[in-house]
């Protein structure tokens, strides 16, 4: 599986997990230095498994808060604890 962002793979792994209908990454398979942390909404904080959005980046473009990773994931998203989702401007195939 890869996540494409404006036709550059910035993520790509045979062992995603899907979980909820999202597609999520294993860290070590994602290009982290493309990605920023966004700052934490009072939604985000709400999260019950302390999610953290990221900002894909490079040079002047930016899609705000098109990946994320569960930073202290309840039982049910326990298996990608701390692994990356994407979404919007991010296809994952």
């Amino acid at each position: 599986m890869k996540a494409i962002w404006r036709g550059k793979v910035i993520a790509e792994s045979d062992r995603t997990l899907e979980v909820d209908g999202y597609r999520y990454f294993p860290r070590d398979a994602v290009r982290m230095e493309l990605l920023s942390l966004s700052p934490k909404t009072g939604g985000d904080l709400k999260c019950p498994h302390g999610v953290q959005f990221y900002d894909v980046v490079e040079g002047e473009a930016r899609s705000p808060r098109a990946a994320w990773s569960y930073e202290a994931p309840q039982e049910k998203m326990k298996p990608v604890d701390h692994w990356i989702g994407f979404w919007e401007e991010v296809a994952v195939r």
